[in-house]
């Protein structure tokens, strides 16, 4: 590999890193080519992309991106394979679900917004977090909550109150 495809990979790397808010780091090897092809199939029906690259590329890419990611150069061994993403637990989810038939992929390390999680043993808790567009539509409904149990209430009491109004005229009369 010439030095200008070397400086292309780390630019494009640079990107990527720039471009998604989180990324996942695992660790590929001695995964066959089966095992391998299949969890791309898996990330890729999800929209998840998944890159194998050199970790002397991917610790220049972190180096342009001025210590953001320096805690994440001590996983840099062995097979590396970077997984872009939007949502931050779903490459977790998928990692999970793919290995319950599988040893591999193990997790290096996840970028989540601003946070890492070192380990393999990190994998249930992101698998676990919810992601945005959860959180959102929890809020939501706790906020719908209430104002529905008032409107319930007032169309419940309404007939009641009715009902009551009907029951005084009628002793009136």
């Amino acid at each position: 590999m010439t030095k200008q495809e070397k400086a292309d990979i780390i630019q494009q790397l640079s990107d990527k890193l720039a471009e998604y808010p989180h990324f996942y780091l695992a660790d590929t090897s001695a995964m066959t080519v089966e095992d391998v092809t299949n969890f791309r199939r898996d990330l890729f029906e999800k929209g998840l992309s998944i890159r194998v690259v050199k970790n002397t590329l991917l610790h220049k890419a972190f180096e342009n991106h001025e210590g953001k990611y320096d805690d994440a150069k001590d996983v840099l061994a062995g097979t590396t394979a970077v997984v872009f993403t939007e949502t931050a637990n779903l490459p977790a989810k998928v990692m999970k679900e793919f290995r319950k038939g599988n040893e591999k992929p193990v997790l290096k390390a996840a970028f989540i917004d601003e946070s890492i999680y070192i380990g393999d043993d990190q994998l249930k808790a992101l698998a676990d977090l919810k992601s945005k567009e959860e959180l959102l539509g929890e809020i939501i409904g706790l906020l719908q909550s209430p104002a529905k149990n008032v409107i319930s209430a007032l169309q419940s009491g309404g007939g009641k109150l009715s009902g009551i109004l009907q029951t005084l005229s009628e002793r009136e009369n």
